[in-house]
């Protein structure tokens, strides 16, 4: 909890903790992944993080491709990046891991 006070993601917060403390899986440790004892303690960040990866990826092509504008393989690359990301968000909605309201839009991920 104190790496996530800190700004740290739940991936960082296991690295740390393996390389750091030498604690080499959390979850037989404590019978719950990172996350879990995030969302119990309510310091779960808002959007899962491998959907935010996807959006920062998308985001890194989308500035490419302001300035490259003729570089077909990378528009291709952002539209199946996109894909994940529509796909993903859908099974967040499922899970009621995101709020039903969510909606990934390409122009609001190129102002942000």
């Amino acid at each position: 909890m104190k790496f996530a006070k800190e700004g740290m993601t739940p991936s960082q917060i296991g690295v740390t903790l393996r390389d750091d403390y030498g604690v080499p899986l959390v979850k037989p440790v404590l019978g719950k992944s990172i996350t879990e004892v995030l969302a119990e303690s309510k310091l779960s960040p808002k959007i899962p993080q491998d959907l935010q990866d996807l959006i920062e990826r998308a985001q890194r092509v989308q500035r490419h491709l302001q300035t490259h504008r003729s570089d077909r393989k990378n528009v291709h690359s952002l539209e199946l990046v996109e894909a994940k990301i529509y796909r993903l968000s859908k099974f967040y909605k499922s899970r009621g891991l995101l709020p039903s309201d969510f909606k990934y839009s390409a122009v609001v991920a190129q102002l942000s």
